[in-house]
């Protein structure tokens, strides 16, 4: 009879649970060269940090080589533009929806009245000036692809990628070797994926340590409102939003959904990086889940970049929280601005 093997988000799970119990044992510890040097800023980081930096330096060339390939993919330019709105459309949709719920929650649980400001650390923070709408979409095309490969610039990567991948199209039969070479180097890159993420479940542990023995739980007290607001946000657009479309849509079961998808959402929980998360999304949607791979490698880097719900939520609990925090009535009016701004702002 044989044993059967413990699968990655099983071992993902584990290190993520084990890395909060040891985390806050750590943040107890008495202050010293053990606690700070040896644990925070020596095993923690240094293991934390490499799992890290591995699955970036995956980032780059994954999107890069796969949005190529999901374009060209496709054969037909027609077709990409189909694709091409039909995801734009659902992300915009997607992202609307998930400020709503934020600022619903917000408004329900009301995390800024009662707050005392004076438990609460001021730090001066130097505002960034804006861009003008055309200058963000001018920047999108890249000067130099090889500068912008380099930089890792997301948004330039995937106009580069994306103009690349048609223009493999329009060669038609003198574009197949160059094509076959863009999926080999994919296969590559996958590989490299698979190959780091031997090491997520020390990864997840240590990032998960580091951050709770720093921080432990009473830093978030303060908070807590706030913290929690979001946290049930992004569970009621996971459940039903993301679920109910996931079963009314494809038929697939959530909860087996979920269980196959683990591994990435506890490295999106410990990384805090819709990038860093990209390969590992990546390698389980179209090896685990069994999803396309032209519609997989075309979507889901455009998602890492211009469908950040997550963030969406935060802003806009964040933005109710300010106003109850100084006393500001938020009508209608500024909701529904505050929708549209932060659909805007949790592109890239």
């Amino acid at each position: 009879m044989t044993k059967k093997k413990m699968g990655l988000a099983v071992k993902v799970l584990i290190g993520l649970a084990i890395g909060f119990v040891i985390g806050l044992i750590v943040h107890y510890m008495p202050k010293g060269s053990l606690r700070d040097d040896i644990l925070i800023n020596g095993v923690f980081q240094f293991v934390g940090q490499v799992f890290l930096r591995g699955i970036m330096m995956c980032v780059v060339p994954l999107v890069f080589v796969s949005l190529v390939n999901g374009a060209a993919g496709m054969g037909d330019i027609k077709k990409l533009g189909k694709v091409g709105v039909k995801t734009m459309a659902f992300y915009l949709v997607t992202t609307a929806v998930a400020i709503v719920i934020g600022l619903g929650m917000a408004f329900l649980i009301n995390p800024g009245i009662g707050l005392d400001m004076g438990a609460i650390e001021a730090v001066e923070v130097t505002a960034s000036e804006g861009k003008p709408m055309a200058q963000v979409l001018y920047e999108m095309v890249p000067r130099n692809p090889i500068q912008a490969l380099a930089e890792g610039n997301m948004l330039q990567i995937i106009v580069f990628a994306i103009m690349t991948g048609i223009a493999l199209t329009m060669l038609g039969e003198k574009g197949k070797n160059v094509f076959k070479l863009f999926e080999d180097l994919n296969e590559l890159v996958m590989k490299l994926v698979s190959m780091v993420m031997l090491l997520a479940p020390f990864g997840v542990l240590c990032l998960v340590a580091r951050t709770f023995g720093q921080v432990g739980v009473a830093a978030v007290v303060p908070v807590l409102k706030t913290v929690a607001a979001v946290y049930i946000a992004l569970g009621i657009h996971l459940a039903f939003v993301y679920g109910g479309m996931l079963k009314g849509l494809s038929g697939l079961s959530p909860v087996r959904f979920i269980k196959k998808f683990f591994p990435a959402m506890a490295v999106a929980f410990s990384t805090a990086s819709s990038s860093a998360t990209l390969p590992v999304t990546m390698d389980l949607t179209i090896n685990k889940i069994g999803a396309s791979k032209d519609i997989s490698s075309f979507s889901l880097p455009l998602g890492a970049t211009i469908n950040m719900d997550g963030t969406a939520i935060y802003q806009g609990v964040s933005a109710v929280f300010i106003a109850q925090v100084f006393g500001i009535n938020v009508t209608p009016v500024m909701a529904l601005m505050i929708v549209f701004s932060a659909t805007l702002a949790s592109i890239g």
